[in-house]
């Protein structure tokens, strides 16, 4: 029976051994070999991710651009928003650890830090690889706001109506920091509660409303000292955020958990944070609420002893928010594709709105200028009788040329004042009933004729009818081949990117090549047509 135990011992001692063994070699594969594989595939994926959106960025290039502009739809350029990398935007209360948290997920100390308001600038924080990783996470190259305003590398030229003082206030951070690869941070002034401060000399839900419409995830900050609001931040959530972006884009984080001493403590607070965000947003569920720290901040590291107890338990929600802060990119491509797919409905029904005016206005038009011409005849014909009558004349042509005369100048006078009057009045009657202009049937058409009815409103007010009623319903059509046809190739685009293997990647990559080598060799060849064509005229012409 002892020498069976042995046997089982000496067994399982051997089997254990090949386990440690194999389970250190499954550890250096895993480090060496593994790593490189899944290096590889996020290189595929991250090419793929890039080729999606400048497609995107393309078709809205193309197709919305133009006729936006055309119409009054927008005055910039929608890809303007959209076309560069994706981005995060935090708010937040003063102290309520913006930056720490900020210089916690950069791995270096980048942004000011303190108790009291620190910083006082919108500060944008972005890539730079041109410094290696190995000599320290370091700012690379700092720009102020006005060159950085004026860069059409950068989507904020929408940001210079905020003026000289605002342009003061804004900086832009390059950094080596491969957090940074995919993403750029937007660190902002913390939000105040006192009228003296408030006076930043700029709007500054303004200027939040202009990032958060540009950023594709938002991070509002609590910290569990100020587990309230202040007036800046109870307006921001209310009014700002909610007309500029959406609520899945939207995170709301309480930061410094650490400095709660008990779980009653952290309980409380955020009990109290639950309730405040309630009353702001005036809904009956509470949002999801991340808790999270700064460990470089924090005063664990000065005496690790007054750790509070329940901190390991929420290491998960702090990983939790990293990760969902390094998505960005990824759901950046849903919210272009939703980006294009809003603007595309919103577009169509603008055009659909200028178009029922313009029928409206065309059918009013010919209906009184047949009126006018209906009393020009007429009376050109009793101008004609009266002088018949009056001086007696029997002479047919004369009678014809003097009534011609007076109706012409009838149907001139008529088209120069009562036409121009009634046209001018019309305009004004249907202004005031602009909500009938357009079908409402549904919530979504709602939802887009609330955002476009002043746009529409103004465009009719100030009269810019520089387009056919034919070019109206040939745009019309086009966009809704966009909206119908090229948004459903998108999607469709993007839920085959997610069930793609590593080979299916390879596979796009070799064919991505292929394709940009045929569309090199094709311009080129087209460009050595056109030059000569070009040579072949001048030598004609002399």
């Amino acid at each position: 029976m002892f020498q069976a135990l042995d046997n089982l011992f000496i067994l399982c001692y051997t089997l254990l051994g090949k386990m440690t063994i194999s389970a250190a070699w499954y550890h250096d594969f895993e480090r060496y070999i593994l790593s490189d594989i899944i290096s590889e595939k996020s290189m595929h994926r991250e090419n793929y991710m890039n080729a999606l959106r400048e497609d995107i960025v393309d078709t809205i290039t193309t197709h919305l651009t133009p006729m936006a502009q055309r119409y009054g739809y927008s005055d910039i350029p929608l890809e303007t928003n959209v076309k560069w990398r994706p981005m995060v935007l935090v708010i937040g209360n003063y102290s309520s650890g913006k930056s720490s948290l900020i210089n916690e997920f950069l791995g270096a100390k980048i942004q000011d830090t303190g108790q009291a308001p620190t910083d006082d600038s919108f500060t944008v924080l972005t890539y730079d690889d041109s410094v290696p990783e190995t000599e320290g996470i370091q700012v690379v190259e700092q720009r102020d706001g006005k060159s950085l305003l004026n860069d059409p590398e950068y989507p904020f030229s929408t940001l210079r109506k905020h003026g000289q003082r605002f342009a003061a206030h804004f900086q832009l951070k390059r950094i080596n920091s491969p957090f940074l690869k995919n993403l750029a941070i937007i660190d902002t002034p913390g939000m105040l509660d006192s009228i003296s401060e408030m006076d930043r000399g700029y709007d500054y839900q303004e200027v939040l409303g202009d990032l958060a419409q540009k950023a594709g995830l938002v991070l509002v900050l609590f910290d569990a000292h100020k587990a309230g609001t202040v007036r800046e931040a109870y307006k921001s959530i209310r009014e700002t955020l909610t007309a500029h972006t959406s609520e899945d884009r939207i995170i709301f984080v309480l930061n410094r958990i650490d400095e709660c001493t008990t779980f009653n403590d952290l309980l409380r607070v955020y009990g109290t944070l639950c309730w405040n965000l309630s009353q702001i947003t005036g809904r009956k569920d509470i949002p999801m609420i991340r808790m999270t720290y700064s460990s470089n901040a924090s005063t664990i590291n000065k005496n690790p002893a007054t750790q509070p107890p329940f901190l390991p338990l929420l290491e998960n929600q702090r990983e939790d928010l990293k990760q969902t802060i390094l998505k960005t990119p990824l759901r950046r491509l849903d919210h272009l594709a939703t980006y294009l797919e809003i603007h595309g409905e919103r577009l169509a029904h603008y055009i659909e709105a200028l178009q029922a005016f313009a029928l409206e206005f065309q059918s009013f038009r010919i209906k009184k200028m047949v009126i006018g011409l209906l009393i020009s005849l007429l009376g050109g014909g009793l101008i004609a009788f009266t002088l018949m009558m009056l001086a007696g004349m029997a002479d047919p042509t004369i009678l014809l040329s003097v009534g011609g005369i007076g109706a012409g100048l009838i149907m001139t006078l008529w088209l120069a004042f009562f036409q121009k009057k009634l046209e001018q009045k019309f305009r004004i009657t249907r202004l005031e009933d602009l909500d009938t202009l357009t079908p409402i049937t549904d919530q979504t058409r709602k939802d887009s004729w609330g955002a476009i009815r002043d746009l529409v409103y103004q465009h009719l007010k100030n009269n810019k009818g520089d387009y056919t009623l034919y070019e109206l319903k040939l745009d019309r059509f086009d966009i809704r081949q966009v909206n119908e046809n090229g948004t459903q190739k998108i999607r469709e685009a993007l839920s085959e990117f997610r069930s793609m293997s590593k080979d299916d990647l390879e596979e796009w990559e070799k064919n991505s090549v292929v394709r940009e080598a045929y569309k090199k060799e094709k311009k080129k060849k087209k460009e050595m047509a056109e030059a000569e064509l070009l040579t072949d005229t001048i030598r004609h012409l002399y």
